[in-house]
């Protein structure tokens, strides 16, 4: 399977899904806290996104093969939960962390993107966890313009990550997305710089690094979905949606309420 390279009004059309996305999280927000369960939160963004956004949710029913169909709009990755997280009626408690990840299909297009929650007040190291998480993110995304490589994006991501004391999973990664939710090419949170494929204009991707307060070490929970640290760590992930242009990079799943980029981030 080949990169899909859109067209400039193509992803023109994509930004709109993107920002739904975005607008589903900026939506969930001040709901997140103790006592709230993940599966009040699924129900509430169900409801946005079918009747308010007047769009599709691209996870309710999503079966890959080898994998049950997901029963929910979003993904709730609460502590130790790298990534997956099925919707459930436990109530978040104070200092939980949570990943929200939620993708809009609307005209044709996906949007995906997550970000962290934590609820009530979060401890010293999960507050830590989550800021260097976002923060590699970014420098992922920092990487990103025309005849760049896929490896740059892995190496600055692990580079900023693991001298910290931080691992990066492995088993998951970015990926291309469109009019399909799931397109080539992968994309790694970890690699060597100069290697892989080129980036062009016209790409479209995701950057989602999952990073652990432990090891990298994962397993999967027998309802084929959940994923979790194998030593129990907390993990934290943040995911927006990259379009390469002419001259750099677009991020294409912004909306009024999301967090600001680091102090490092060029003006683009």
């Amino acid at each position: 399977m080949s990169i899909v390279i859109k067209t400039p009004a193509e992803i023109a059309e994509m930004k709109t899904a993107c920002r739904l996305a975005s607008e589903v999280l900026d939506m969930l927000t001040p709901l997140i806290k103790p006592g709230v369960t993940t599966q009040e939160l699924d129900a509430i963004a169900t409801r946005y996104i079918q009747q308010e956004q007047q769009a599709i949710s691209a996870t309710i029913g999503y079966q890959p093969p080898g994998y049950p169909p997901f029963p929910a709009a979003l993904c709730t990755s609460v502590n130790h939960v790298v990534c997956h997280g099925i919707p459930n009626d436990r109530p978040l408690k104070n200092g939980d962390i949570v990943n929200i990840d939620v993708t809009v299909i609307k005209d044709g297009w996906h949007g995906d993107n997550s970000r962290m929650f934590i609820v009530g007040e979060g401890s010293i190291a999960a507050k830590r966890l989550c800021q260097f998480t976002y923060e590699a993110m970014w420098k992922g995304i920092e990487k990103v313009r025309p005849g760049a490589r896929l490896g740059d994006i892995g190496h600055a991501i692990q580079s900023y990550v693991e001298p910290a004391g931080f691992s990066v999973v492995r088993e998951f990664c970015g990926h291309g997305v469109g009019r399909k939710f799931h397109e080539e090419p992968q994309v790694l949170h970890y690699g060597r710089p100069g290697t892989l494929e080129e980036l062009v204009p016209g790409m479209v991707f995701t950057i989602e690094p999952m990073v652990n307060a432990g090891r990298r070490e994962i397993k999967e929970l027998q309802d084929g979905w959940t994923i979790v640290t194998k030593d129990r760590s907390l993990s934290a992930q943040w995911e927006h949606s990259i379009a390469v242009t002419e001259t750099g990079y677009e991020v294409l799943t912004l909306s009024a309420g999301s967090p600001p980029p680091p102090d490092f981030v060029r003006g683009v």
